[in-house]
């Protein structure tokens, strides 16, 4: 079995790369929507080069007649995507308004598309067919009788094989999508390692004509794509329970509740460091180097460069010891 290589251009998350012709859109516009246009030219992309969500570009943005689409991809559970919803549409209804000259300063009422955000979610975590995530929720007056003045409300599709059948029904590329995942999951059920059961699925899907076209073409991106995204996973929930710990060993040690606050903001600050600690430490291991890392994590080249100086001289430390280097640097200059 050919063995692939990490690609040094890590660029895109696989959504985005399934999903990134009009023909293909449209198909999944109208699967989602119950509309049945047929042109994929009355598309209208409008992602944002720049918008930038913990690190990773907005998935998918386009306008299809008068609706305005932010379609975005989740492998983990996300309750704030209606936060990220509301910072995305106010920067694209600004370049929007620019781009038609239109003037909200006037007495005649300017008309807009209108805002729909689906959130197709394929994480582990068992969640139902569909779920509204509300931006009200987030806000800390809960009263009933308060009603604030925005609201953004994010559809969240749950695309795991087995769900939403009749939608995958309705789009054979969507469905491709979640068998694909699927079978990566089913092998390492059976006790594969990550890398053999990425290229099991890659090879049974093309002999089957999921996916084909983009597995073909783009092979290694693909495996490349998947191996990133499972490791960050894994590393983000490891670096996090690392913080939790770190967290309570220090308000243990304090004895007190001030020094236990303090211990616990101590611990959570360096867990916060050691997991972009891992995240830089794997990236590098598969052969990144520090200005491709610095671009994916949106952080400074010096900053990965003094990690990776820090990991060379400090061989067998711990991300969590390396971390608390780097606080000790800083709060010393």
């Amino acid at each position: 079995m050919q063995q692939i290589n990490i690609n040094r251009n890590y660029k895109d998350r696989l959504f985005r790369l399934a999903f990134q012709e009009k023909e293909d859109l449209l198909d999944l516009y109208n699967a989602v929507s119950g509309r049945q246009y047929t042109n994929p030219e009355d598309i209208i992309i409008t992602t944002l080069t720049d918008a930038i969500y913990l690190g990773m570009k907005n998935d998918i943005s386009f306008l299809v007649s008068d609706v305005l689409n932010l379609y975005e991809h989740q492998s983990s559970f996300n309750p704030n995507m209606p936060v990220r919803g509301l910072n995305y549409f106010a920067d694209t209804y600004r370049e929007y308004i620019e781009i038609n000259g239109l003037d909200i300063y006037g007495e005649k009422l300017i008309r807009l598309p209108m805002p729909q955000y689906i959130v197709f979610y394929n994480g582990m975590r068992e969640e139902p067919d569909r779920v509204e995530l509300r931006l009200s929720d987030a806000f800390l007056c809960q009263n009933p009788e308060e009603k604030g003045c925005l609201e953004c409300r994010a559809t969240m599709i749950n695309i795991n094989y087995g769900h939403n059948e009749e939608l995958m029904d309705r789009c054979k590329r969507l469905k491709d999508y979640a068998v694909f995942v699927n079978r990566i999951r089913e092998n390492e059920r059976r006790g594969m390692a990550l890398n053999e059961a990425v290229e099991l699925a890659v090879n049974s899907c093309i002999n089957e004509g999921i996916l084909a076209d983009i597995l073909k073409k783009n092979r290694a991106e693909v495996c490349n794509l998947i191996l990133y995204e499972y490791d960050e996973q894994k590393q983000l929930a490891i670096a996090r329970e690392g913080a939790k710990k770190a967290g309570r060993e220090e308000g243990r040690e304090e004895g007190r509740e001030e020094g236990r606050k303090e211990g616990i903001a101590q611990g959570i600050e360096q867990g916060r460091e050691a997991e972009k600690v891992m995240v830089i430490r794997n990236m590098a291991a598969k052969g990144l180097d520090p200005r491709s890392i610095a671009d994916m994590l949106d952080t400074e080249e010096s900053y990965v460069k003094n990690v990776m100086n820090l990991l060379a001289e400090k061989v067998g430390k711990t991300d969590l010891e390396i971390a608390g280097t780097l606080l000790n640097r800083n709060k010393n200059r």
